[in-house]
């Protein structure tokens, strides 16, 4: 990681510009109350902001990238508004992370998501995001220029 970046830096005579997951932010999406180590695994596989802005050098920016609620990426905040995406094995798919997570846990956290959808106690303690525009979450795009 850290050669490919500095790589990129070299080459680039202007800005470089990232988009990545904060890996501090992470774990402040609701899915981390029903799939922990997913989004452990999520957080442990991005470089921290800081480090890659120390690499890149320069001046920096770090930037929220606002999520949609209809969102078509395959990733787990995109489907911040729509929670019983999640339950579709092709949407965890998608997300790599899942696959990092023994078989017989992931069942047991989709499990636990499906009983809190159909109780209803998803949407007592989540349902305000299904009408948001957007989630500011993990998503940002980190832009430094040489100095």
């Amino acid at each position: 990681m850290e050669g490919s970046m500095r790589e990129m830096r070299r080459v680039a005579r202007g800005p470089v510009v990232i988009l990545t997951c904060d890996p501090d932010l992470v774990r402040n999406f609701w899915l981390h109350e029903y799939a922990p180590l997913v989004l452990d695994t999520e957080a442990r596989r991005y470089p921290a902001i800081g480090d890659i802005i120390e690499v890149l050098g320069g001046e920096a920016s770090v930037r929220p990238v606002p999520i949609p609620a209809d969102c078509t990426d395959g990733f787990n905040e995109a489907y911040y508004a729509r929670p019983e995406r999640l339950l579709d094995p092709g949407a965890r798919q998608a997300c790599s992370a899942w696959s990092f997570v023994d078989p017989a846990l992931r069942a047991e956290y989709v499990e636990r998501l499906r009983n809190d959808l159909e109780s209803g106690d998803w949407d007592r303690r989540h349902g305000a995001l299904r009408r948001q525009p957007y989630l500011e979450g993990s998503l940002v795009l980190i832009r430094t220029v040489p100095a």
